[in-house]
């Protein structure tokens, strides 16, 4: 008996030290990730959270005898009880989201302010990489997203006007900036060949002669590029005949009018009473969110 209890303060001792790890790697990775702005790093801070809330709260059952059930029952019922209380919160945002006046697919015009890039120095370097490739800017670009938050994008095209890079620069509640990007090549047969690594989940449809590749967990534009480069390698191209502004605003309004007639958001006469997003496409958010932040990828890959 006296040796099954130390083996039980043993392994409290043990389970304390892993808790106490766990909260100071994830206030580590919380004043580094203000910084630098990773969805990678927040990922794992995610993960970090988790595991130490299922360890905490079992621990604690324990040591008061709050619940008479073997350790890891309880640590695998606070896991759960996490991605409950996750998933509640997601889904009442999701819906607050579709009864919101925030438009999803917004409305970009010309950004003439003369703030279309960030100074941070990470941020410039991209832009000299940019010139460095042979890449020339084309056109800054805004949306407002709602409470004067503006998307800010900066447009590049290479010489020939068959690579276009979408570079969306995404401001975070802790001011950090985030920053995205989208490169497109249209093809002769009219299909729309697009490399990403949007962090926004979408959860809806693409047109059909759109191929989508989503990589959310690569971070560098050099390796985005060079995958994007591989896939149109054997393709016949079509410079772009339009300007960003145009193609991006009727992008919107082809994917808005898709997404309607598939199912993903309500018609425009039922969206005060329903919200723009049904019930099939907000567990389809839903989802894609979940991908995301705990594996790092997309729902879907095309």
């Amino acid at each position: 008996m006296r040796y099954h209890a130390c083996s039980l303060k043993l392994v409290g001792l043990q389970t304390s030290y892993l808790i106490i790890a766990a909260v100071v790697a994830s206030l580590v990775i919380v004043q580094i990730n203000a910084r630098i702005g990773s969805p990678i790093l927040s990922i794992i801070d995610r993960w970090i959270r988790w595991a130490g809330f299922s360890l905490g709260a079992a621990l604690m059952c324990q040591n008061f005898q709050w619940l008479d059930r073997p350790f890891w029952i309880l640590v695998v019922f606070f896991f759960i009880i996490w991605f409950l209380g996750e998933t509640l919160y997601n889904w009442l945002a999701i819906s607050a989201l579709s009864l919101s006046p925030m438009p999803l697919f917004p409305k970009y015009v010309v950004n003439d302010s003369g703030e279309e890039w960030p100074t941070q120095p990470r941020l410039l370097k991209i832009r000299s990489w940019l010139r460095d490739q042979g890449f020339q800017q084309v056109q800054a670009l805004k949306a407002e997203v709602g409470g004067g938050i503006y998307l800010r994008v900066s447009i590049y095209e290479n010489k020939e006007t068959t690579q276009r890079i979408q570079i969306t620069f995404l401001p975070q509640n802790s001011g950090t900036i985030v920053v995205c990007y989208s490169i497109t090549s249209l093809t002769k047969d009219g299909r729309r060949i697009v490399t990403d690594n949007l962090y926004i989940p979408f959860g809806g449809f693409y047109p059909e002669y759109w191929y989508v590749l989503r990589l959310p967990r690569n971070r560098s534009l050099k390796r985005l590029l060079n995958k994007h480069k591989v896939r149109i390698a054997n393709e016949e191209l079509a410079p772009f005949n339009v300007e960003p502004v145009v193609d991006l605003n009727s992008v919107q309004h082809e994917l808005e009018q898709l997404n309607t007639e598939l199912g993903f958001l309500h018609p425009h006469s039922e969206r005060d009473d329903l919200g723009k997003i049904t019930q099939e496409g907000r567990y389809r958010v839903w989802k894609e969110i979940w991908m995301l932040n705990y594996l790092g990828k997309s729902a879907r890959y095309h």
